[in-house]
């Protein structure tokens, strides 16, 4: 049996996807196998994958659902106690299961393991920043208190124990968007984390993302089913604060107020900074104007949201 399952879910990566392949076949560390999921590409994502021949590589087609339920239906078929995924356009630094490794020789009592990444969008690319302090040796953190700038897990960098899905679940197929993060709060209310900053994989970001507009606004992260849990936990409320302060700038970016006083109306804004109160308060069409100074700075390099 492999050390580690490595789940690719595939939607239309053809012009991505040869260079994410040929990153985890490059792995210095070589115990693994490769569950490639082409989730109903229409492009040629499918000769892309056939064009490699590792008897390491596993390759299933499932009509078009998502990528939720492509690494779910991976997640069912990994033969290995360890399950890492790597989306199709993203791509691993040569030593990044190498590092894994050792993280989970060095702390074998943990069962979620993440790394630093770097980001890619149009312009360049930048360091993730993180809201813990800088350490040279991998440590165990909570992940509400990690993620208060990036998330502490990046689906494309972190590796999970298969008992950690069988107690929480797996991804939920209903969300559109934000299903990552709805599993990492599962998680973070139940287990610590091992963090290591050294960077290991490289995730690829749309700078435009923010301002794509609001076709799954409806099917975001869906708070409420944590509100008992938050009641409890001071740093998953913080936490959820910070998504609801998302929600909200979004929901009046593009109209729908109800929905923006419904998110800002159950924060506690002792847990935003000055900035993100007065943002806040802004009209929509103000917002809108800084998501195209967002993109216009990340131009030339400058790392940091003007929304954060």
């Amino acid at each position: 049996m492999s050390f580690f399952s490595v789940i690719i879910p595939v939607y239309n990566k053809e012009q991505y996807l040869k260079n994410t392949l040929q990153s985890v076949l490059g792995q210095t560390f070589t115990d693994f196998e490769v569950l490639i999921i082409n989730d109903g590409s229409t492009d040629q994502s499918q000769s892309v994958i056939d064009e490699f021949n590792d008897p390491r590589i596993n390759s299933f087609y499932q009509v078009n659902a998502g990528a939720s339920a492509a690494r779910n239906f991976g997640i069912k078929q990994a033969k290995s106690e360890y399950i890492t995924f790597l989306d199709g356009d993203d791509f691993w630094y040569p030593d990044c299961l190498l590092q894994f490794h050792s993280m989970i020789q060095n702390f074998r009592e943990q069962k979620i393991f993440s790394s630093a990444v770097e980001v890619e969008n149009a312009y360049n690319v930048l360091p993730a920043q993180y809201s813990m302090a800088n350490s040279n040796q991998p440590q165990i953190v909570n992940y509400f208190q990690a993620s208060l700038r990036e998330s502490a897990i990046c689906t494309s960098c972190a590796v999970f124990h298969k008992s950690v899905f069988e107690q929480i679940g797996l991804f939920d197929i209903t969300l559109k968007n934000g299903e990552d993060t709805d599993l990492w709060i599962r998680m973070g209310l139940k287990f610590e984390m091992v963090f290591s900053h050294q960077i290991l994989a490289r995730y690829v970001y749309d700078p435009h993302s923010l301002s794509k507009g609001n076709k799954y606004l409806d099917q975001k992260l869906n708070i409420d089913k944590f509100r008992e849990a938050e009641k409890q936990n001071l740093d998953l409320k913080k936490f959820l604060d910070l998504n609801r302060y998302a929600l909200a700038i979004k929901s009046k970016m593009y109209g729908q107020k109800f929905k923006f006083d419904q998110y800002a109306s159950e924060i506690n804004l002792q847990n935003l900074n000055f900035k993100k109160r007065f943002l806040l308060k802004l009209p929509g069409s103000v917002l809108l104007f800084l998501v195209k100074v967002n993109v216009a700075l990340a131009a030339i390099g400058w790392s940091k949201s003007v929304f954060k």
